[in-house]
């Protein structure tokens, strides 16, 4: 009789789950496991597969920092072969306008850093995060735009902090003379972070390399050739930026990049109700990146009181600065 019943029993009866089957399969005994000594090679070959990773596309960003800190760099040696007073002026501003409105395009634009990468990987539409860009360009003028306000009326503010005669009217004029390219920079920073969201790092380095090397040449000819001196270091300056981001923008429209641009959409761009998480986000950034080179910039003004040759040996100090303390920033 049991062997009819056996006979009668489905085929495969004995392989049914019942309420005592384990839910997931057993592992099988060929695989290893990651803390057994057949599965260290392979965890250490991860390992360094993402060690290489984060290096190979760490390094563009590194060398476009190194080279869009150089631009100014450069062009405070070249001045400085005027005069102490010309170096001291020239440091002085550059470290002012990088403690001010550089870090809304360093620090503003990590608000695309947070939001650009999540809109190109996650967002029902590519082009979103073209709308996100020109919502980031719209906020960070409106941000440069009060900044610009405060460098046209600088001379009086540094006369507050005690500053030197000098300083304070040639730094204001200085200043002036800087904020046409100060568009220049802050929109090519955000067209770097626009291009880096989608996988894109190189264009900044490639367009650095030639306007670093060509920053150069023009604050030589504006300075001695032209004759400008002084305040022909912050024209030459803000045309090597505006340069930089025309450049970038071709790369984007003609070789790479150009997939997530649906074109101009200020009225989604504009949107209230996306406006102020992105501003909240701009700020909190300046303000983090801020902290660190205001306390430098105090420094700087504490060193303009005591001389000419203390503050320019400090303004050298805190732009050789600007390029190491961007490596890993």
């Amino acid at each position: 009789m049991p062997a009819a019943q056996d006979a009668r029993r489905p085929l495969g009866a004995e392989s049914q789950p019942t309420e005592t089957t384990s839910l997931l399969p057993p592992k099988p005994a060929s695989t290893p496991d990651c803390s057994t000594e057949a599965g260290r090679p392979s965890r250490y070959r991860l390992w360094l597969s993402e060690i290489w990773l984060l290096a190979r596309t760490s390094i563009p960003v590194i060398l476009a920092y190194t080279l869009q800190n150089s631009v100014q760099t450069v062009s405070v040696l070249i001045v400085g072969r005027l005069s102490p007073e010309a170096l001291a002026t020239a440091a002085f501003s550059y470290m002012f306008a990088m403690s001010t409105a550089w870090l809304i395009a360093l620090g503003g634009t990590t608000a695309l850093d947070t939001l650009a990468s999540s809109s190109f990987t996650g967002s029902a539409s590519k082009h979103d995060l073209g709308i996100l860009l020109q919502r980031g360009i719209v906020i960070l003028t409106a941000f440069y735009a009060a900044i610009a306000c405060v460098w046209w009326f600088s001379e009086p503010l540094f006369r507050a902090l005690g500053q030197e005669d000098f300083i304070c009217v040639q730094s204001s004029k200085f200043l002036r003379c800087l904020i046409p390219g100060g568009f220049g920079y802050i929109w090519f920073e955000a067209m770097k972070k626009y291009l880096q969201a989608q996988e894109i790092y190189q264009p900044g380095t490639y367009v650095l390399l030639i306007t670093s090397p060509l920053s150069a040449v023009l604050n030589y000819v504006f300075i001695y050739k032209l004759g400008l001196g002084l305040y022909g270091a912050p024209i030459a300056t803000g045309i090597a930026y505006w340069v930089s981001f025309l450049l970038l923008v071709l790369y984007a429209a003609f070789v790479r990049g150009h997939e997530c641009w649906g074109g101009f959409d200020l009225r989604r761009a504009l949107r209230p109700a996306h406006m102020a998480p992105f501003a909240k986000l701009a700020l909190l950034g300046i303000m983090h990146v801020g902290t660190e080179w205001w306390a430098f910039e105090i420094v700087a003004l504490a060193a303009g009181r005591l001389g000419t040759i203390p503050l320019a040996a400090q303004s050298v100090v805190m732009t050789a600065d600007q390029i190491i303390n961007t490596l890993p920033f």
